[in-house]
C-alpha cells in the first residue's frame, strides 16, 4: 500500500513541514509518514522507522489520500491546551533526562523533535507542540545544557578529606559549634594564575555601527593580538578568611615553597597567636611537607594552624574558587594591560574595593553562581 502520486509542489510542501519541525508534533509525523510512502517504502518499514503500528501507517496514508493535506492537521475541539497530569509530567521529565541510547534509540541525545515524537510514539502524550514541551521541561527544572567534563578524584581519602573541609565551612559558618582543639577561624588559600601580559576577553558598551562598509561609522574598541609574550608571568597568591568574609592577595613572581610560607606567615599575623585557625588548600607540591622539606608541617604545628587538604581534583571544595571567578569578571575581563605592574596594581585595586563593599548585589549574585562548596 502506497500514498497517490504527489504532483512536485505537495512534495515540496510536505518536505517543508518536515524540515521546519515546529507545531504540532502530530502533524509533523504525518507529513513524514507521507512522504515516507512516496518515496516507496513499505508500510512495515515506515512503522519501524516511525516507532509505531503498521494500521497507524496504512490509515495516515488512507487519510491523505482521502482529504490531502488537511488530513495532517489534528481535528481538536476549541478551548484551552491540554493540561497534563503530574504522572505525564513525571514521565516526560524521566525521559528526558535519559539517554536516548537507553530506549534503543541510535541517538547521542535528545532533541525537542525527537522527544516529543517519542513520548507520542510511547503514548505517554497524545500531542504536544515544541514549545509547548520546551515551556514544560522549563517548568519542572529542566534546561538544554552543555555537557561538561569531569576528573574522578583517585584519593584514597577522598570522603575523610571532604567531610573534614565541609565540617570546618559548618564552623565558619556559625551552623556547628567548634570541638575541642578545632580551630575556630577559616581562611581558603589558592594560587591564581599565572598572570600573562595578554587580551582579556570581556565585554563593553560600544556604540552601534551604523552601517557596514562605512568608514566613518563607528567602531567597537578593538584589541591588539599576542604572538610573544616576553615579559615572563606573576602569580597571585590569595586567602579568604571566612570569619570577616575579606579577601587579601600578594602578587609574587614565584610560587614556590618559600613563597607559600611568606603568606602563610602573613595570613597567620590577621589574627591573635592563640586564636587556632584552619587554612584550606590544595595539594599543589609547595603546599606539602616532604622528606627533603619539612618546613609547612613544622611552620604549621608551631603556629597552631591546622592545614586542611581538599581531596585530589576536589578543588571545587575550596570556597576562593568562586572569589577568583568574581576577581575575572571584574577586574581582568577586557583589559589588556602593558606592564605586570599596572596589572598587580588593578588586582590589588580590586581586592580592596571588594573588602569595602562585599555586600555588593553584583558581586554576592556572581559568586553565589560559582560557589558550590
Amino acid at each position: 500500500m502506497r500514498v497517490r502520486d504527489l504532483t512536485n509542489d505537495e512534495g515540496r510542501k510536505l518536505l517543508s513541514i518536515v524540515r521546519r519541525g515546529s507545531g504540532s508534533v502530530v502533524r509533523w509525523r504525518r507529513a513524514q509518514i507521507v512522504l515516507w510512502s512516496a518515496q516507496r517504502m513499505d508500510v512495515p518499514a515506515i512503522a519501524q522507522i516511525a516507532f509505531t503500528s503498521e494500521d497507524r501507517v496504512r490509515a495516515v496514508i488512507h487519510n491523505f489520500n482521502d482529504d490531502g493535506f488537511d488530513s495532517l492537521a489534528p481535528k481538536y475541539a476549541g478551548g484551552r491546551p491540554p493540561t497534563f497530569t503530574l504522572p505525564q509530567r513525571r514521565e516526560i521529565k524521566r525521559v528526558a533526562l535519559s539517554r536516548p541510547a537507553d530506549h534503543d534509540l541510535p541517538f547521542s541525545t535528545w532533541s525537542l523533535s525527537k522527544l516529543a515524537e517519542f513520548l507520542v510514539a510511547e503514548g505517554v502524550i497524545d500531542d504536544i507542540s515544541h514549545e509547548g514541551l520546551r515551556v514544560l521541561l522549563r517548568e519542572e527544572g529542566v534546561s538544554f545544557q552543555v555537557i561538561k567534563t569531569f576528573k574522578v578524584s583517585n584519593d584514597p581519602d577522598f570522603e575523610a578529606k571532604k567531610n573534614r573541609v565541609l565540617e570546618l565551612y559548618e564552623i565558619a559558618d556559625g551552623t556547628t559549634p567548634p570541638g575541642f582543639g578545632d580551630p575556630t577561624v577559616v581562611i581558603c588559600m589558592d594560587e591564581f594564575g599565572p598572570l600573562n601580559l595578554q587580551p582579556h576577553p570581556g565585554r563593553q558598551w560600544a556604540p552601534v555601527a551604523a552601517g557596514k562598509g562605512d568608514p566613518a561609522a563607528p567602531r567597537r574598541r578593538r584589541m591588539r593580538a599576542t604572538y610573544t609574550r616576553p615579559h615572563g608571568v606573576r602569580h597571585l597568591l590569595a586567602g579568604y578568611d571566612l570569619s570577616t568574609d575579606r579577601l587579601y592577595g600578594h602578587v609574587k613572581v614565584r610560587k614556590g615553597r618559600t613563597e607559600f610560607l611568606a603568606f602563610c606567615r602573613y595570613l597567620r599575623s590577621l589574627h591573635p597567636p592563640e586564636v587556632r585557625i584552619a587554612i584550606v588548600l590544595d595539594n599543589f607540591s609547595p603546599h606539602l611537607s616532604t622528606k627533603k622539606d619539612a618546613r609547612v608541617g613544622e611552620w604549621a604545628a608551631a603556629n597552631n594552624v591546622e592545614l586542611a587538604y581538599v581531596p585530589f581534583y576536589g578543588s571545587w571544595l575550596n570556597r576562593i574558587e568562586a572569589q577568583f571567578t568574581a576577581l575575572r569578571y571584574f577586574a581582568l575581563d577586557g583589559t589588556d594591560h602593558p606592564t605586570h605592574h599596572e596589572q598587580s596594581r588593578m588586582i590589588r585595586r580590586y581586592i580592596a574595593w571588594r573588602n569595602r563593599n562585599a555586600h555588593d548585589k553584583a558581586l554576592h549574585d556572581l559568586v553565589k553562581r560559582a560557589n558550590v562548596a
